[in-house]
């Protein structure tokens, strides 16, 4: 087959866990037999998440006094593309894929008059206390939400039109060749009278692996995340795992919109787009959700 999978920035860093890159690297190689696997069988293209990496990069930044301002986002983003791409791909062949992985630095286009600009939604970050949160927003500028338990800062989440590297990573997956594609969701680019322009935000990864998982004719959509499964009634005391459902049966409503719901949006879109598989699950059980034996699986 030919997979997308997506991978979620919890998934590679669970909540509530030092953001150390040991523990990143560690949790990456874990899981990296499992991926590598999925990558020897099939012509499989990763995309990553990178909240909590950019919003911890944002804040270093922020911190700076040596700079006359933050790095923008789109900037962060890149950074995160390279370091998240490189632990992949060394946990792959450490792992035992002998085949060659490659991480391609992509842009991901927007468009500028995109309305999250003017509603941000999407965490990034680490989790604080409700004081800290707003104590950070005061100083920085953020704007913070809860989540969960917690509060984090939120960030402008536009909707991808193109994923301009797409056809690079055709060329590569039919020369056999693992690709680390759109990480973060890709560099969030605007097209202008002058080219190209990064802006301020993050691009959802499930949406973009969606987008990139049409684009490819991809057989199926995999969304890895820190859960086993979609949760019905979330938080309620009759919460209940989903296992496989019908694209049209889901209620886009009933899942958060700053987490499960654009995982569950980017599976039904995908599946009544194409007719083809979306399934999602934990990272710990990578190669049963792909196999189709594990996490929710939307037909």
């Amino acid at each position: 087959m030919r997979v997308v999978v997506a991978l979620g920035g919890n998934a590679l860093l669970p909540r509530g866990e030092v953001p150390d890159a040991v523990a990143q690297v560690a949790r990456v190689s874990r899981a990296a037999p499992a991926l590598a696997r999925v990558a020897a069988e099939h012509e499989v293209v990763l995309v990553h998440g990178n909240g909590p990496q950019v919003g911890m990069l944002a804040l270093e930044t922020a911190a700076d006094a040596a700079l006359s301002r933050p790095y923008p986002f789109s900037e962060l983003v890149a950074e995160t593309q390279g370091l998240i791409g490189y632990w992949l791909q060394q946990g792959l062949v450490n792992a035992g894929l002998t085949t060659p992985v490659v991480t391609l630095v992509t842009q991901t286009l927007v468009a500028a008059d995109d309305p999250a600009f003017a509603d941000p939604t999407k965490f990034v970050g680490s989790v604080y206390d409700e004081a800290r949160a707003h104590e950070l927003a005061a100083r920085e500028g953020w704007t913070v939400r809860p989540d969960g338990a917690g509060w984090r800062r939120v960030v402008a989440s536009p909707l991808p039109t193109d994923v301009l590297e797409v056809d690079t990573a055709r060329l590569l997956l039919e020369h056999g060749t693992t690709v680390v594609l759109a990480g973060g969701g890709g560099v969030p680019v605007v097209e202008g009278v002058h080219g190209l322009t990064g802006v301020d935000a993050v691009v959802d990864k499930d949406f973009v692996a969606a987008l990139v998982a049409t684009r490819l004719g991809a057989d199926a959509l995999v969304l890895l995340t820190d859960v086993p499964a979609v949760m019905a009634g979330w938080g309620t005391p009759g919460q209940r795992a989903l296992g496989e459902v019908r694209a049209a049966d889901l209620v886009l409503d009933d899942f958060p919109a700053g987490s499960m719901g654009p995982k569950v949006a980017a599976a039904a879109g995908f599946v009544t787009g194409t007719g083809g598989r979306a399934a999602i699950g934990s990272l710990d059980d990578a190669a049963a959700v792909v196999a189709g034996t594990a996490g929710t699986q939307v037909r």
